[in-house]
């Protein structure tokens, strides 16, 4: 298996936190940007994309602040690749951010920082952050 690459994005984006947090933690909010539907059961979520499905598991949330969900493997054993999208306040500007740490293939970095770039957009325009 190939080692894949983590890397960090950061998105300017004009929002409260806490609608934020809406939109990155629920099956519901998460079904506005991300994905095409979300489902969950408790702790594991279901990603659905153009028909194919990803399972994460929610392996750590603080409210208003950050999610982070880890991928798990067809057996629904967690793997060593996560995504986690973290809510930053400037303290003086009170400018918010959205933090994405995610990993791809070396070969596929370029790409997965486009797709997210897309799905923040999209995001943007759910929210009427545009």
């Amino acid at each position: 298996m190939d080692v894949k690459v983590k890397y960090e994005l950061e998105f300017p984006i004009t929002s409260s936190p806490q609608l934020l947090y809406q939109y990155i933690s629920t099956p519901s909010g998460l079904s506005e940007w991300f994905a095409d539907n979300v489902n969950s059961r408790g702790e594991i979520f279901s990603f659905l994309w153009d028909g194919s499905e990803e399972k994460a598991r929610l392996a750590s949330k603080k409210s208003g602040e950050k999610v982070k969900f880890r991928w798990l493997d067809e057996d629904n054993k967690d793997t060593d690749y996560y995504f986690e999208i973290r809510i930053i306040v400037d303290e003086i500007t009170k400018d918010v951010s959205l933090v994405v740490v995610d990993f791809a293939d070396e070969d596929d970095v370029e790409e997965s920082k486009q797709l997210w770039d897309n799905q923040i957009s999209d995001l943007k325009h759910v929210i009427g952050s545009v």
